[in-house]
């Protein structure tokens, strides 16, 4: 029969061999390579979408005059189109109308393409203009009257009823035009009109930023879509090659 010393040994011994077993497992297990879903965790995330950028406002500018037949169809047919889409989300609209009128005399009197009806009409649009700083407000105004204009409706008072149409107060056109701020104005646009770079050679002249369009004004909706630096782009702009067989009209 072993002694209780030789049977201590062996337990002791079998423990010994229990410990290395589980040591050399527990190693071996450390290099056991990660599971698929391990590995996606420790991968580098993948690349994010662009964030939308903002930019400035892109420049839209017309030069025209009240009675030009070619001026009122593109305001009508052409123009409309930066508020009926959101590409008045990227451009800031100005109208300047003076047109090819000129001055003439000590007194400062403006002398207008189309007779004088058309410088009181100029003249109201003027003071529409100032009167109504926002472009969505002012633009319908001056829609309606061209569309008159279009139709042959250019009697001195007619513009009124754009007013009534549209539900807008006339008194602060009519204010502006009777106080005499309307000259101020004109001569404003006279003043600017005549130090365009390069000047002007009729009318309808659009600008984009500080680009005449020449005659491709009809195709200004994807020249200002390109000239538009942020992103993303309005769905106006998506896509819209221009109309290589539009044939502009100038006066």
């Amino acid at each position: 029969m072993a002694s209780p010393k030789l049977f201590s040994l062996l337990i002791l011994t079998s423990l010994l061999i229990v410990c290395v077993s589980c040591s050399s497992f527990e190693d071996q297990g450390s290099k056991v390579p990660p599971s698929p879903k391990s590995r996606k965790l420790i991968e580098a995330p993948s690349a994010m979408p662009t964030p939308p950028t903002k930019a400035k406002k892109v420049d839209l500018t017309l030069y025209y005059e009240t009675l030009c037949p070619f001026c009122a169809q593109f305001i009508v047919n052409g123009l409309s189109k930066v508020f009926n889409t959101d590409l008045i989300n990227i451009v800031n609209l100005r109208l300047v109308p003076y047109g090819n009128a000129h001055i003439q005399g000590p007194n400062s009197t403006i002398v207008c393409q189309h007779g004088p009806d058309e410088c009181y009409l100029n003249s109201i649009e003027a003071c529409a203009i100032n009167s109504y700083p926002d472009a969505t407000q002012h633009f319908k105004f001056i829609h309606c009257i061209e569309n008159q204009t279009i139709q042959g409706k250019q009697s001195k008072d007619e513009w009124k009823s754009c007013s009534q149409q549209l539900g807008m107060d006339p008194k602060p056109v009519q204010d502006c035009y009777d106080s005499g701020l309307e000259k101020k104005l004109i001569l404003q646009y006279a003043n600017e009109t005549a130090h365009l770079d390069p000047v002007h050679n009729y009318v309808p002249w659009v600008l984009v930023n500080t680009r005449p369009l020449y005659e491709s004004y009809q195709n200004f909706v994807p020249i200002v879509c390109a000239a538009y630096e942020g992103s993303p782009k309005p769905e106006a702009c998506k896509p819209l090659p221009p109309n290589i067989n539009s044939t502009a009209k100038t006066s």
